[in-house]
């Protein structure tokens, strides 16, 4: 069958079958050929798999817009051109992770034979671990770089790599931008090189490991609390991802002994067999973990993605029933509990500090306010907080971060979200409320009740393919053009632009701007829309996935526990008018 392609994929398509590409690969391509297959054709080839500012995601299989040896190569040789010129004259290392995704593996093996063709010394896991536990390597070993293989939480199709830089937080400016000019001039698969040199390759497991846990232990606020509440009933969940490897080892070092493994996904397995996908942020994906807490009447449920980086958590609510909390609620819970417990403890000095993302509940910005710790809002992405921490190491103290997509960090020696410190401390803090006769949704109503009862949201909406990237694009550019006037009855007080690095009062129609270079804070295709009210709307389409994500925060005052679930009601009611007024399906 004959199939016709426009000229830029032909030639993709053309480059691959005649270059010096493996056999298997040019048999794939001609079989998508032979049986007419032009929409997988051309999404596989229609562009080359883009490297963002934080690495590397897409698809598994054959082709440049796919994840495969040939594109995970052409990514890597150029990281190495641009760290071997970063550090002229230095001993260079970098440390490298993988997940249980299929291929991560196979693609871990081939980063680290890249990597040492070009003469960079590699610490390489001899196993899976989790993302964080390579943050900390990088700063353990002192490595200039990193790279960890996982496409987190995404479905089993997909595969990528994020990298580190030598502080241990992912990419930022400059170097995101100079890395990318780097991977774009690799257009050969000839410049690759893909023969591994053995004596520069290192494995580690153990003596990363140990200390890893040591330091999470550190975080403990209250290990006495720990003590007396070491039967705390907790039922965790790895997903089959990396969490399995760290998670219950680290809640025994700090003394609980009544943790419930799900045995039905405790085997790391890239296909996640018994979820859609394996993502903490969604019920499904925690049914089992639920059925397990309801069988043993358990006190905490937790999950954590395949790379273990976020965790979800649940707790029995004021009904007796369990209820999954989201990533603001788990995030202010976090927060809540370490500025309280920095405060018993006399560590308040005024010198210290949360960072969260402009998307993450304002929850967290008023509980600072009123403890006299200052918070800093980055974009979308803990390199962005990471980058905060860095710009005030020794003359800030981070106490915790967070943003809403269930990703946490407590501490300063990861500087990525870090779901094996959170489950820690996640235990602890309901061990606490366990050890004052309160549950942890007690403790999520006092908070409530002492700060608002705010309220989020999130819808996703999935727009594959060419046109799903265009259709994005087009909502973005109605939001900018036509700006809601006001949101379910209150005035938009104010509109911020990322993209623009502009704010608009629409009230006066002045205009300010939102400063370039603070911490955290680039041009970024972010809208927001604030109301008089203390409504907040936020547009943003995602980095990594074909999707473009709206959030949604609604506030109310919570009187008391009893007007809980009539508060609850009024601010969903709310957040559904938002969204269908403003037409976000």
């Amino acid at each position: 069958m004959e199939v016709t392609l426009d000229s830029p994929t032909q030639q993709r398509v053309d480059q691959w079958l005649s270059g010096n590409y493996d056999a298997d690969s040019k048999e794939a391509i001609q079989h998508l050929i032979d049986s007419g297959n032009i929409a997988e054709l051309t999404d596989s080839f229609y562009r080359d798999l883009e490297f963002g500012t934080g690495g590397l995601r897409g698809v598994l299989g054959v082709g440049s817009n796919r994840m495969n040896r040939y594109t995970v190569g052409a990514a890597t040789q150029g990281l190495s051109n641009y760290i071997n010129a970063a550090f002229p004259g230095e001993d260079i290392s970098v440390a490298i992770a993988h997940d249980s995704r299929r291929m991560s593996p196979e693609f871990a093996r081939l980063v680290a034979d890249i990597f040492s063709a070009n003469g960079i010394k590699v610490y390489l896991f001899s196993s899976l671990r989790p993302t964080p536990e390579l943050s900390f390597a990088i700063r353990q070993l002192g490595c200039q770089s990193g790279i960890v293989v996982t496409a987190s939480h995404n479905p089993p199709e997909y595969n990528g790599y994020k990298v580190y830089w030598n502080d241990g937080g992912q990419v930022v400016a400059p170097h995101d931008k100079g890395i990318i000019a780097e991977v774009n001039k690799i257009t050969s698969v000839d410049a690759i090189k893909f023969e591994g040199v053995p004596e520069k390759i290192h494995l580690i497991d153990e003596e990363i490991d140990a200390p890893y846990v040591e330091r999470v232990k550190s975080n403990a606020v209250n290990p006495d609390v720990i003590q007396r509440q070491a039967n705390l009933n907790i039922v965790y969940t790895p997903i089959h991802g990396t969490g399995i490897t760290l998670v219950p080892r680290v809640l025994d070092a700090l003394g609980f002994n009544n943790v419930h493994i799900v045995e039905e996904q405790a085997t790391p397995d890239g296909n996640f067999p018994t979820v859609k996908s394996p993502n903490p942020e969604e019920r499904a994906a925690m049914q089992l973990a639920l059925d397990l807490a309801n069988k043993l009447n358990a006190d905490l449920i937790m999950a954590t993605d395949p790379d273990a980086d976020r965790v979800g958590a649940g707790a029995r609510n004021h009904h007796g029933e369990f209820e999954l909390l989201n990533g603001n609620q788990m995030a202010s819970l976090i927060i809540y509990y370490l500025l309280n417990a920095w405060k018993d403890a006399g560590k308040l000095t005024g010198k210290e500090f949360v960072a969260k993302t402009i998307v993450t509940t304002d929850l967290i910005d008023k509980m600072c306010a009123r403890y006299g710790v200052n918070c800093y809002n980055t974009l979308t992405g803990f390199k962005y907080i990471a980058e905060v921490i860095r710009e005030l190491e020794g003359k800030e103290q981070f106490i915790g971060g967070g943003e809403e997509s269930y990703g946490y960090l407590i501490g300063d020696f990861v500087r990525d979200k870090d779901a094996i410190a959170s489950c820690a401390i996640i235990a602890e803090l309901t061990a606490y409320a366990k050890d004052q006769g309160k549950s942890l949704f007690d403790m999520l109503m006092a908070m409530y009740q002492e700060n608002g009862f705010y309220y989020e949201a999130l819808v996703s909406l999935t727009k594959k393919g060419r046109e799903g990237a265009d259709a994005i694009q087009q909502m973005m550019a109605g939001f900018r053009a036509n700006p809601p006037k006001s949101i379910a009855g209150s005035a938009v007080v104010r509109v911020d632009d990322y993209k623009a690095l502009t704010r608009l009062d629409p009230q006066s129609g002045q205009t300010s701007t939102i400063e370039a270079g603070k911490m955290g804070i680039e041009s970024s295709n972010v809208l927001q829309f604030f109301t008089e009210d203390g409504t907040k709307v936020s547009a943003r389409p995602s980095g990594t996935e074909p999707k473009i994500k709206f959030y949604v925060s609604v506030v109310e005052p919570l009187e008391s526990k009893d007007a809980f679930d009539d508060t609850y009601a009024q601010l969903k009611a709310k957040v559904q008018r938002v969204i269908d007024e403003l037409q976000l399906t």
